[in-house]
């Protein structure tokens, strides 16, 4: 009796823990929409009133709407570029029984372990000795090695979730690995091909040291917003982009989730 009181107690401390911790974390954040709404250029309480002003400001604002192009086209661009590069390494880390694949698997998650401004300034560096320079296309690459381990893991698990017979059976009816890639282990991963292009979307999207680094004359959305916190009277137009944006982003990760979640369990339950 005594052992399983504590044991309740000992999980009410940590339900507690658990609640102060996600509130520390993400209440800053539920702040940005509250004070988006607020009538008044300060965060501050009590609010002074509803309006909608803020985001009536973000339409017809050139710079804005210019920062808003580069980064969906870079995103787009360096998450399909992310994504086939994850597909490669992670389905040769599973099936090409080869040590150097499974070391460019390795190396290819590693970026996750660095820090962004490491990252940032070694790119900086490369793209200067190779002659690019800070500019759209280094700023792709850059989020191309950075969304990489995202596909990677990824696609690993989908790929690994897919039972080993059906590869077999493919390849004992005699068809070639590209044919059992393409026909056959590519289409069962398919939502979790489009899982992993929308999170690396969305990695490159918001992603900011990278592009602080390797940004030119174009700079993105994410670098946009930090110019302009310079500035005391553009914060609450800033907080009604930052809405945004935090909207889109639980709407893209939602639906990947959805996705990758729905692939898995597709593979359990037609494990043969």
């Amino acid at each position: 009796m005594s052992a399983r009181a504590n044991t309740n107690s000992d999980g009410r401390w940590l339900g507690l823990y658990v609640l102060a911790y996600l509130v520390f974390l993400y209440l800053p954040v539920l702040l940005i929409p509250l004070f988006s709404f607020n009538n008044s250029i300060q965060a501050a309480f009590p609010l002074q009133g509803f309006t909608l002003d803020w985001y009536r400001t973000l339409y017809g604002n050139p710079a804005l709407s210019g920062a808003l192009a580069n980064s969906l086209v870079i995103g787009l661009i360096a998450a399909l570029g992310a994504t086939l590069c994850g597909i490669t390494v992670s389905y040769m880390d599973l099936y090409g029984r080869s040590p150097l694949a499974s070391a460019i698997s390795a190396i290819a998650r590693l970026p996750i372990l660095i820090p962004g401004v490491i990252v940032g300034i070694s790119l900086l560096i490369l793209v200067n000795l190779i002659g690019l320079g800070p500019s759209r296309i280094s700023i792709v690459l850059g989020h191309i090695l950075v969304a990489l381990p995202t596909t990677v893991v990824v696609m690993r698990s989908r790929f690994a979730a897919i039972p080993k017979t059906i590869r077999e059976a493919a390849l004992d009816l005699g068809a070639s690995d590209w044919t059992t890639f393409r026909r056959v282990m590519l289409p069962l991963s398919a939502p979790a091909v489009l899982s992993a292009f929308m999170l690396s979307f969305l990695i490159s999207f918001d992603e900011f040291i990278v592009v602080f680094f390797l940004a030119g004359t174009e700079p993105t959305l994410p670098l946009y917003i930090w110019s302009q916190l310079r500035f005391p009277r553009s914060l609450p137009t800033v907080m009604a982009l930052g809405t945004v944006i935090l909207t889109a982003s639980f709407i893209i990760a939602g639906t990947a989730e959805i996705l990758r979640h729905r692939g898995l369990g597709a593979a359990r339950r037609n494990p043969a």
